[in-house]
């Protein structure tokens, strides 16, 4: 299934937001260094976090990119069943700190819920969301399923999505 277009404004100008939905073999070479420098500028520097990004799982997954002329405006990688937890999931959730507060993320997590119902009909949606994000993900749908945790010394919260 191919990802919706979304068109928005940003400084008065009309920007477009361009999806491309990937298996890891698909991706090109500068797809997958615009991600891994997206995932490090966020994770690893601005939240001051140094921790394993290359963990296995990037193999398995689809990866939804978010382009806008060329940059990497927004990013997730949508997990299969029984790899990160029975259900699916949708990890590494990243918006460049570029297009924050434009509306990407919730477009970024609508994209990525879509597509993960329609490739893994039947289940249903597990992540690990940072404590702070957790009003971002109920307004989404998803419910808190565990109690707090530190990951990498930020604190989670397991949340699942029903469809």
């Amino acid at each position: 299934m191919k990802p919706d277009r979304l068109l928005w404004r940003k400084n008065n100008k009309n920007m477009q937001l361009n999806w491309i939905f990937k298996s890891f073999d698909e991706l090109t070479a500068k797809e997958l260094y615009a991600i891994l420098q997206l995932r490090n500028e966020v994770f690893v520097v601005e939240q001051n976090c140094v921790y394993q990004d290359a963990d296995g799982k990037d193999l398995h997954s689809m990866h939804l990119c978010g382009w806008v002329a060329g940059k990497l405006a927004a990013y997730t990688r949508i997990i299969p069943p029984g790899i990160s937890y029975t259900e699916a999931s949708i990890g590494r959730v990243v918006t460049s700190p570029a297009y924050r507060n434009t509306g990407t993320g919730r477009k970024l997590m609508e994209e990525s819920i879509r597509l993960t119902f329609s490739e893994f009909k039947g289940t249903r949606i597990r992540i690990g969301a940072q404590l702070y994000l957790t009003g971002f993900y109920s307004s989404l749908g998803f419910i808190q399923t565990g109690e707090e945790y530190l990951e990498d010394g930020i604190p989670h919260i397991e949340m699942i999505l029903h469809k």
